[in-house]
């Protein structure tokens, strides 16, 4: 099979890679969209050592099964595959599984390929209306809709249902529709890139701002620099919740002392629980998430160039899409 293999820092190559072999109870998948995430990008840039090099990345994919009883089946993927034994599984938060693993992430390969396999639980039918590229969004809205329904969990009813999202790209846009999906009509996105606020408002309909200003009772750090939970602690309301999603860098901006003088709630926030994923999934099918026509097309071929292009700061989508050659 084909695939875009990271081969070092900044490196790529588009090659032929040895087709994925599925375990016992998993179904081999043709990849027809898989998404640039920020956690590829982290890796290309060589910030992740948990994706050392050579890997095949991507982990948001939809396509349909080849062989065995479901053959065609076309399905969405929830790339996060773990045990289901555990305390953290059987209690519904099975993103805190300690064995979990993701594919783009050894021992598992990732979507940025032809083919890919999955276990069968991990795998959601896609209606036949709801396109594959669309569906392959499932996984990074889910990102945000599990921080969006965290953030309103720990919201004290007394306070208002208004809030900021930090950071104007797929993880921050999907964290504000979703708040919207959940009954969140005051939002306000802050994007300091121009070309982005601008896709932001006119595409996505969107209230985006270059910076905010005042305080909110809720607040959603999509990117996770010190600089992002710094605004974020300093605009969090008294009484309010940070729900902490982006993995920009390790340490530093939080405002220990106004969080603790205000009881400000800080949540970290990671991936999603398996219904989380299939409550997102089924919000993209019966199109409560908006058109998700907001990410930009590209060729598996052409991987390498859109990732120099996201680096160089050239893409105002949110979301680059590639699909396998055909």
């Amino acid at each position: 099979m084909k695939a875009l293999v990271y081969d070092g820092v900044e490196q790529m190559g588009y090659r032929d890679v040895a087709d994925a072999a599925p375990r016992d109870g998993e179904h081999l998948i043709r990849v027809a969209a898989v998404g640039i995430c920020g956690s590829d990008m982290h890796a290309y840039l060589g910030h992740d050592n948990r994706r050392p090099a050579p890997l095949i990345l991507g982990h948001e994919a939809a396509g349909v099964i080849v062989g065995g009883p479901r053959a065609g089946d076309r399905v969405t993927i929830n790339p996060l595959v773990t045990c289901g034994t555990c305390p953290a599984c059987t209690s519904g938060r099975e993103n805190l599984c300690p064995t979990r693993q993701i594919i783009s992430m050894p021992p598992r390969e990732g979507a940025f390929a032809e083919l890919v396999a999955m276990p069968e639980q991990n795998l959601i039918t896609v209606p036949k209306d709801t396109a594959l590229d669309k569906a392959a969004l499932a996984e990074p809205l889910a990102v945000s809709w599990h921080a969006a329904r965290l953030a309103l969990e720990a919201l004290h009813p007394y306070q208002d249902r208004r809030a900021l999202v930090i950071g104007g790209g797929a993880i921050g846009l999907a964290a504000a529709l979703a708040l919207k999906a959940m009954g969140v009509d005051d939002i306000t996105l802050s994007e300091p890139n121009d070309a982005r606020r601008k896709f932001l408002q006119d595409t996505c309909n969107q209230k985006a701002i270059a910076q905010a200003e005042g305080t909110f009772p809720i607040i959603i750090d999509a990117v996770g620099y010190a600089a992002t939970r710094a605004a974020a602690s300093a605009m969090a309301e008294p009484g309010g919740v940070i729900a902490h999603v982006g993995l920009g860098e390790d340490a530093g901006g939080l405002d220990a002392r106004r969080m603790t003088l205000q009881e400000i709630t800080f949540i970290g926030t990671y991936t999603y629980t398996t219904q989380d994923f299939r409550d997102t999934a089924q919000a993209i099918f019966d199109s409560r998430l908006g058109p998700l026509d907001w990410f930009d097309k590209r060729t598996l071929s052409d991987g390498y160039q859109a990732f120099q292009d996201l680096l160089a700061g050239h893409v105002a989508h949110p979301k680059i899409v590639l699909y396998p050659d055909q």
